[in-house]
């Protein structure tokens, strides 16, 4: 196994470095530092060099990205441009915390859900089970999340208010807390994740469950659920030990793959809800011009993206112990 997590990681880090160059360069291009002084009539060409020079952009790409790279491994994000020179990590950690939570509680939520769908749409395959599972998955594929969290807004925020009488709604539309919230209330707190995680999960969960189907499907057909059979092992233990076991591996695959990119892709659902987390302040960075910021977000996400599909990686070996040998 320590061998197995080794060859992984040695692949993993090389794979790092290309992508925080290929980030790096991307953000130089799109949020331009010091373009905003270019056109303003008032600032001098010299007073532009001076400027770029005190942030340390007047070097070479390649010799910026070298002292980024060591300020981002030691673990300096710099200083926002349009924060009031604040530093970027106390920012980045609090909008990373927040997606956290929004993004576990949406995977966590889906996974049971989708694994439990999955296993009796598969166990009673062509029955109305199946059938109603199928047509479910298709529909909650095809409903944009946009529009799922408008429309669970206008349910919960105003029609079923309007129905009960109740004021305020029985579940909170946007942002974190209720206005005048003091300090940290769980229960608030998760009152205000609901509906988001709700427009989060209804994709995922119709993903899972395809996922799971169409993989215990094929499990269920080897030669191993065979011989298990054979030895007049219960049903439902050959379906959860051996079936469901192995069938987890692609749906592992997926849900690691959805947990590093939500991190930074829920741009529109944040938009939606008015929640405060890495794609909200990604879009702020990028339109205002913060550069530090854009850095710092983008460079996390990729970060993320790469470190859950590791985990996915060692998780396998877990899962399938043939994986383990085959990479020795």
């Amino acid at each position: 196994m320590t061998r197995y997590v080794l060859r992984r990681i040695a692949t993993t880090v090389p794979m790092l470095l290309v992508i925080s160059f290929a980030v790096f360069w991307a953000a130089n291009r799109i949020a331009k530092p010091g373009r905003d002084l270019a056109v303003n009539p008032r600032v001098t060409p010299a007073d532009r060099a001076a400027y770029l020079e005190s942030l340390g952009l007047d070097d070479p790409l390649f010799v910026r990205y070298l002292g980024w790279l060591g300020d981002f491994v030691t673990g300096d994000l710099g200083t926002s441009l349009v924060r009031n020179g604040s530093d970027v990590w106390p920012i980045v950690r609090t909008a990373l915390a927040n997606t956290a939570v929004l993004t576990g509680t949406a995977v966590v939520l889906s996974l049971a859900l989708g694994v439990a769908v999955g296993t009796v749409s598969a166990v009673r395959r062509d029955s109305l089970v199946d059938h109603a599972a199928t047509t479910f998955s298709f529909v909650g594929i095809s409903i944009p999340v946009f529009w799922l969290g408008l429309m669970l807004q206008l349910l919960f925020g105003l029609y079923l208010a309007n129905w009960l009488g109740v004021a305020p709604p029985l579940l909170p539309t946007a942002g974190l807390y209720s206005p005048g919230q003091q300090g940290f209330d769980l229960v608030d707190r998760a009152r205000h994740l609901v509906l988001p995680a709700m427009a989060l999960s209804l994709q995922l969960v119709a993903v899972y469950s395809r996922y799971m189907r169409a993989s215990l499907l094929d499990v269920m057909s080897s030669d191993h659920i065979r011989a298990a059979r054979g030895r007049g092992l219960a049903e439902h233990t050959v379906v959860i030990r051996h079936g469901v076991r192995n069938a987890l591996i692609p749906v592992t695959t997926q849900a690691a793959v959805d947990v590093g990119q939500l991190v930074g892709g829920l741009v529109v659902t944040e938009r939606v809800f008015q929640y405060p987390g890495m794609g909200r302040l990604f879009l702020d960075a990028m339109f205002g011009g913060d550069y530090p910021m854009l850095l710092a977000t983008t460079m996390i996400v990729a970060v993320a993206v790469i470190g859950m599909n590791l985990a996915a990686d060692l998780f396998y070996g877990v899962l399938d112990p043939r994986i383990r040998r085959g990479s020795r």
